[in-house]
């Protein structure tokens, strides 16, 4: 998949409701999304480590403070130094609601709950879990998720990213 469609994926999954912009209220709703499907309450330390960091990230996806990022200003943004520098402290804070034992580990369950959360397809989510999971322990690290994520944004190529964006009507990183 070339970087162009590689982008463009992400942000149909992140403009949950398909009108072209990606909204701070889409944006932010991830946490939500992740937070109910963990059982976890807005208090829960890790529910408030998630929203400050999503709340970060929007504030330099969001650089003009118009409210919302069309794809225009997506494809301009996004890559391997956003990434680093605001995409992975949110997707990690993400990653650590849904590990609900805290060992920095995903099981199938948990990974398949936390991209579905985000908005994957359960067969995306299934196909990312089985790409991610090399030696079949039942386990995804968080180091590794985190890579394999940012080797799609930046245009590296990742299976992980043609799994989750790849096939059939995908949805955010």
């Amino acid at each position: 998949m070339d970087h162009t469609t590689a982008k463009a994926r992400v942000f149909a999954m992140l403009d949950a409701d398909g009108d072209g912009v990606i909204s701070q209220d889409e944006y932010l709703a991830r946490t939500k999304n992740v937070m109910r499907v963990t059982g976890r309450t807005e208090d829960d330390p890790l529910v408030v480590a998630a929203r400050a960091a999503g709340e970060r990230s929007w504030a330099a996806m969001d650089a003009d403070g118009d409210g919302g990022m069309t794809f225009e200003e997506y494809d301009a943004w996004a890559g391997a130094e956003a990434f680093d520098t605001v995409c992975r402290p949110t997707l990690a804070a993400l990653f650590d609601l849904a590990d609900l034992d805290g060992d920095g580990r995903l099981a199938r369950r948990e990974f398949l709950a936390l991209r579905e959360a985000l908005g994957n397809p359960s067969a995306n989510a299934e196909a990312a879990f089985a790409a991610l999971d090399t030696d079949a322990d039942g386990l995804v690290d968080r180091d590794q998720y985190l890579a394999s994520i940012r080797a799609h944004v930046s245009g590296e190529g990742s299976p992980v990213g043609e799994a989750l964006y790849g096939q059939g009507e995908g949805r955010a990183a």
